[in-house]
């Protein structure tokens, strides 16, 4: 099966001088996949023009499901199969330990370069004593609110998640007095996905409920914070925001809060560079915050994104491809990319960049947050991970939509995972 019958493609390069650092004796074509969410797609097509304008080889760019959940689903398809359609896989930072049988060690391409990047994204990627894929960029969620509204109604960002309901119901209720009759208080992914593992984590950790299962692999979901913070969440619902929320993803809940339409968002960074672009209604008026504690005793938490590059065992162009990752991965391309478009460097030293810090000033002030941000369990449950959230993130839902309590859900998912984990991850 060939992707192109399947998905668009765009040749991204043309042939222009020698390999850079590829000794083969002609050029070569390479398949990379990436994402296109928001301006990744166009980034992902500029670097690989750049790559291979220096080397003289060529890029196809394949454009896969911006869903996590389907991109993982088509990736262990053609991984499974020994295909050939994809040479540069993008990979979530969860899946390394999903899918790493199936990508080549890169250690012996990189010169060393891994060094750089954060320790820990670098031993996430590490699987049996070979670098499976290099840091791309990170990701960890974030709060954005509208500082103009703040300001007008005499707000400022919330310090806890019961400051943001209240100050969220607050504004809504004001502007909607005020002709606004679309105004929410809050938009952020609630969707039976990825994202929705993502949301939930972070609300269950910042009331210190846990992260579902811990490093010793116990299944530690059922717990009174983690209740609390889904009772809390599910409250939002309805009242201080849409229930079209349920179906949300990334794009759906910037769409409403770049419309203007919502005092605070949870997304991801790179939603910056497009609600201050030319084009967005509320350009200028954007502030990005820690997300809310549970409370007094509770944390500023965010769950670990990002995406890595690795090259699949089954590429016939592999030292080409693991040149292409080398590429992209680097400083100044991590740097382009985090001016043009604020994906964060999984490299420190461009947290002090001049350039990097005008384009994307709050990545100075959260260093912190995208430095310490809460892992997803795919570690230590390793190819079970995507059962597990599955399961999470169909029992937040549930309680989210009004089907089931949190009490009941947890203790239900708790039953759920253990019979996953059987005798062991």
């Amino acid at each position: 099966m060939r992707l192109s019958a399947r998905f668009p493609t765009a040749l991204a390069a043309a042939l222009i001088a020698a390999p850079f650092s590829v000794t083969t004796a002609s050029a070569a074509n390479v398949s990379l996949s990436c994402g296109a969410v928001g301006a990744e797609l166009e980034l992902c097509r500029q670097g690989a023009e750049a790559w291979a304008a220096k080397t003289g080889n060529t890029v196809t760019i394949v454009s896969t499901p911006n869903s996590t959940t389907e991109r993982l689903a088509l990736y262990q398809q053609l991984l499974a199969a020994g295909a050939k359609d994809i040479d540069v896989f993008q990979i979530d930072v969860i899946w390394p330990g999903i899918l790493g049988a199936h990508f080549i060690d890169l250690a012996p391409y990189s010169g060393g370069a891994e060094a750089a990047h954060f320790p820990a994204i670098v031993e996430n990627n590490t699987i049996g004593g070979e670098l499976k894929a290099m840091p791309w960029y990170t990701d960890a969620g974030v709060l954005y609110y509208r500082a103009d509204l703040l300001e007008k109604h005499g707000r400022t960002p919330p310090a806890t998640w019961a400051d943001l309901t209240e100050t969220a119901q607050a504004i809504q209720d004001a502007e909607r007095a005020e002709g606004n009759a679309g105004m929410w208080g809050y938009v952020f992914q609630g969707r039976a996905y990825e994202g929705l593992t993502c949301n939930a984590l972070e609300w269950i950790d910042s009331f210190g409920g846990g992260e579902i299962v811990d490093a010793s692999g116990a299944v530690t979901i059922n717990n009174p914070a983690a209740v609390q913070a889904l009772d809390a969440a599910a409250g939002w619902v309805k009242t201080i925001t849409p229930e079209g929320v349920l179906n949300y993803a990334e794009e759906e809940a910037r769409g409403v809060f770049q419309s203007g339409n919502a005092v605070f968002m949870r997304n991801w960074p790179y939603a910056w560079s497009l609600a201050n672009s030319d084009d967005s209604p509320i350009k200028g008026k954007v502030g990005v915050a820690p997300l809310p504690k549970g409370g007094a005793e509770g944390k500023h938490t965010g769950t670990l994104g990002g995406w890595q590059l690795a090259v699949s065992k089954y590429s016939e162009h592999a030292e080409v491809a693991a040149d292409l990752v080398m590429y992209l991965t680097s400083p100044e391309e991590q740097k382009r990319r985090a001016i043009e478009g604020s994906y964060n460097p999984t490299i420190a030293e461009l947290y002090s960049d001049a350039e990097v810090l005008a384009a994307a000033p709050f990545f100075g002030d959260l260093y912190s947050t995208f430095t310490s941000a809460v892992a997803r369990p795919s570690r230590v449950t390793g190819e079970k991970y995507n059962r597990v959230s599955t399961s999470f993130w169909n029992a937040v839902h549930s309680v989210m939509s009004g089907q089931s309590t949190a009490e009941a859900s947890l203790a239900s998912l708790e039953s759920e995972l253990n019979g996953v984990k059987r005798r062991g991850w």
